[in-house]
């Protein structure tokens, strides 16, 4: 089943192991069934620590194997074959039982273990998904630390019915003890957060107790990565705090155009973000989300508030903004009815789900022409929307997509409404020359039509462009001394990793400028 590249791999991450490891699989008469089979013969003759049992008599899903220790029953549970993105999935939780430390602080790690209650999660992902193995790994790790909670990663494809079932038509979705937890990209903090609200508040006190920073970045994307390393290497107070580290990088799938680095994933990208910063003594405040920019108040009038949705609220003489952008909505009724049951904005992990179906693609630039052009190749059918009359994407983008055959491109149209039951079953738009409507029965919508900078809890405080862009100088600057701002949120144009990174790094010397000459 490996190749013996993959073997080899396996074989030295597995010498990191120093207790034994038991797998007892799950398995019929199926075709995956024996190629699960065979690649859990070739993970147990990697170590002489793995035991490989092999069961057909119990109530498991079959193909399926469990991850333990010996004499134990709650490790991870992988459904279907963990290939693909979820093989480091596989090669973690073996590694975690195998005795191996997993990468995350310690108090986090006392948080499971004192989790008190039974939490059985299942996560349906897809073998495509670049945001799947962020949550099958967390809860894995809670598996591990926790006798009483349950984790199994359930690959939609071998288990199609269940997915029709639980009309599930977005990846990842997690059920907590048989209802629907959360859908999409979630760390462990978050996951954490949603079933332990004690933790929560036990955070927002630290965070409020903490002293006045010389410089804190708002978000971590590439912009407030720079910022961050940029302001550390000053050798003042600094601080990150942000809902996800990495930002819009954790939903990009391929990264070709970051100088120096030829090749790579958005999240792989935003992990070695978040390793450069930690190399540095910076204070990063993680899924945390600000709320209010506020100036020039009661004992602190000389620092810059930052209040945070936790309740908490951070000090600094300086600040630099870099919360960048979010996917942008199209606003008609159906919309926010039918997310992720049918109308999704992430072709690469969704698109897997419509095997065989019709979709549409909502954009005609860039992201939407290239989103259609990989849905061609999955589904049975792909209809474009775009509102302009000609397309807006690159020309060599373009002659592809007419070249597909399983592709119909409709311009001059104006999506008005999603329809839909229980799930979306068509999309209606209106002919912008003839104004006639027309209805297109279909199965998903991808909506691929831009982002909008998440500036909203700014408004009022510092200067917005007409589209809530932060209007900033050539240093960074804002209309508010002291407060700089950097990456997609802004004014600058061009939104791309490289030029937020150059941002950052430049609002983090203004910044500390700024903090020179007020000395």
């Amino acid at each position: 089943m490996l190749d013996e590249a993959t073997k080899v791999q396996l074989k030295t991450y597995l010498e990191r192991a120093t207790a034994p490891i038991e797998i007892v699989a799950s398995l019929n008469d199926s075709p995956v069934s024996e190629e699960m089979r065979s690649m859990l013969e070739d993970v147990a003759a990697a170590s002489p620590l793995v035991k490989l049992t092999i069961s057909r008599d119990d109530n498991h899903r079959k193909p399926s194997f469990s991850v333990n220790r010996p004499s134990e029953n709650h490790g991870p549970r992988f459904a279907g074959l963990p290939m693909g993105h979820e093989f480091t999935s596989l090669i973690l939780a073996l590694l975690q039982i195998g005795g191996y430390p997993p990468k995350v602080e310690a108090d986090i790690l006392q948080q499971i273990k004192e989790l008190d209650g039974d939490f059985d999660f299942e996560v349906y992902v897809s073998l495509t998904c670049h945001n799947c193995p962020d949550v099958v790994q967390a809860l894995n790790v809670m598996a591990v630390q926790n006798p009483r909670i349950r984790a199994t990663m359930i690959e939609g494809g071998s288990f199609q019915d269940e997915v029709k079932e639980r009309q599930i038509m977005a990846v990842p979705t997690v059920f907590l003890n048989g209802t629907e937890f959360g859908q999409g990209r979630m760390s462990l903090e978050e996951i954490l957060a949603k079933i332990d609200t004690s933790g929560v508040e036990r955070e927002a006190k630290k965070i409020d107790a903490k002293d006045a920073f010389d410089m804190l970045m708002v978000g971590g994307g590439p912009a407030g990565a720079a910022a961050a390393v940029y302001a550390a290497r000053k050798g003042i107070r600094t601080g990150v705090v942000s809902e996800n580290f990495g930002g819009q990088t954790l939903d990009t799938l391929g990264i070709e155009n970051y100088i120096s680095v030829k090749e790579t994933d958005g999240p792989k990208f935003a992990l070695a973000l978040e390793q450069h910063v930690r190399g540095y003594d910076v204070d990063i405040m993680n899924m945390q989300r600000a709320k209010a920019l506020v100036l020039n108040t009661g004992l602190h009038k000389n620092l810059i508030e930052v209040q945070l949705e936790s309740g908490a609220t951070l000090r600094s003489k300086s600040v630099v903004i870099s919360t960048g952008a979010r996917w942008k909505n199209i606003n008609v009724p159906g919309e926010r009815e039918f997310k992720n049951k049918g109308v999704a904005y992430c072709p690469h992990c969704d698109g897997p789900l419509f095997k065989g179906k019709h979709v549409a693609v909502i954009g005609g630039g860039n992201s939407g022409v290239e989103a259609a052009i990989d849905l061609a190749n999955i589904v049975g059918r792909v209809t474009l929307i775009e509102y302009d009359k000609v397309l807006r994407a690159d020309a060599v983008l373009v002659r592809k997509l007419n070249s597909l055959p399983n592709v119909t491109v409709i311009t001059n149209a104006q999506t008005t409404e999603i329809t839909g039951d229980q799930k979306v079953n068509a999309l209606v738009y209106k002919d912008r020359a003839s104004e006639q409507l027309h209805t297109v029965e279909l199965e998903g919508i991808f909506i691929q039509i831009g982002l909008v900078p998440n500036t909203d809890w700014l408004k009022g405080v510092v200067d917005l462009s007409k589209h809530g862009e932060i209007i900033v100088d050539a240093k960074g600057q804002t209309s508010v001394p002291g407060v700089f701002a950097a990456g997609d949120a802004t004014t600058v144009p061009f939104k791309q990793i490289i030029i937020a990174a150059g941002d950052g790094a430049k609002a983090a010397l203004g910044a500390f400028d700024h903090l020179m000459r007020q000395a």
